[in-house]
């Protein structure tokens, strides 16, 4: 291994090392993670504990209210809410985090390339991006799942390609301060190929602003996927997500407004939990903070 390697390789452990001592120094990030932890885990073993299937159907009691038997009651076909609410936590979580993933393995590296190499190349990329951002949100999903037919995995793509522009301006605009910076030149001058520059030298240097967006578009994409889901074009029956939960229950809403309330309340909480730890991650990356 090279001098510079090796150099490269101590200098990304030491801010990485200070940039994770920042973040759970900061109590926003605890909360948010406090909150987002718990629910991953509880949407992967939480039905594994309840005394009823999320899919198992009791005609005899449905539209039960919360008991000792039913902790948060059942729905109209007499399913347990709350084992239904952790197997929708699990299709509402890899939506979420699923399609900001994808966002970012396509926005990045856009925003690289537009920010690194600037002229012709960057106004062509940009605009294309600046058409698929024209677009209302809701209404580029919908068209890109028409397209596709309904399903989880392809409401994470459509999520993703919604989002994918953002992650691109958030990249190209920290790209094009960064690449005038010295060590860039410096690269540069030593014959460093266009790749290693951008993926070696630059992205490590941007990965905070990207972290930052990363994190809000998390919170997001789960209000955008559960509204596709509302709409019937998200996983669909009979594995629920909270979006198609929420449409479901709008019929029994009246007369048994507890199979709206678990579904809402679980949104809301694991979108603020998304955006309170965004808000958090903002203030332990500010840039300040590393000089």
């Amino acid at each position: 291994m090279t001098t510079k390697e090796n150099n490269w390789r101590a200098n990304r452990q030491f801010w990485t090392q200070k940039a994770l001592n920042l973040v759970f120094a900061n109590p926003k990030v605890t909360i948010g993670l406090a909150i987002i932890a718990p629910t991953i885990v509880l949407s992967i073993i939480g039905s594994e504990f309840t005394s009823h299937g999320p899919l198992e159907t009791n005609p005899a009691d449905r539209l039960q209210g919360p008991s000792g038997q039913y902790l948060l009651g059942t729905d109209h076909l007499g399913r347990d809410i709350l084992s239904r609410i952790f197997l929708g936590a699990r299709t509402t979580l890899l939506i979420g985090f699923g399609s900001t993933a994808l966002a970012v393995l396509l926005g990045v590296p856009i925003g690289l390339i537009a920010g690194y190499f600037k002229g012709t190349t960057d106004e062509i990329l940009m605009r294309i991006m600046d058409i698929v951002m024209s677009i209302p949100t809701l209404l580029l999903g919908l068209l890109i799942l028409v397209a596709l037919s309904s399903s989880t995995t392809n409401l994470i793509m459509a999520i993703g390609i919604v989002f994918t522009p953002r992650l691109a301006r958030v990249t190209r605009s920290v790209t094009l301060s960064e690449s005038k910076q010295s060590y860039v030149l410096a690269a540069k001058a030593r014959g460093e190929s266009h790749l290693y520059i951008m993926f070696r030298e630059i992205l490590p240097n941007v990965t905070s602003p990207i972290v930052i967006e990363s994190s809000t578009r998390v919170g997001y994409a789960i209000m955008v996927g559960a509204s596709l889901s509302f709409l019937g074009l998200g996983s669909g029956p009979p594995y629920p997500d909270w979006g198609y939960m929420v449409s479901v229950a709008r019929e029994h809403m009246y007369s048994s407004p507890w199979i709206l309330l678990w579904p809402c309340l679980a949104l809301l909480l694991v979108i603020m939990a998304t955006n309170i730890l965004g808000d958090g991650l903002k203030d332990a990356l500010d840039e300040k903070n590393f000089q």
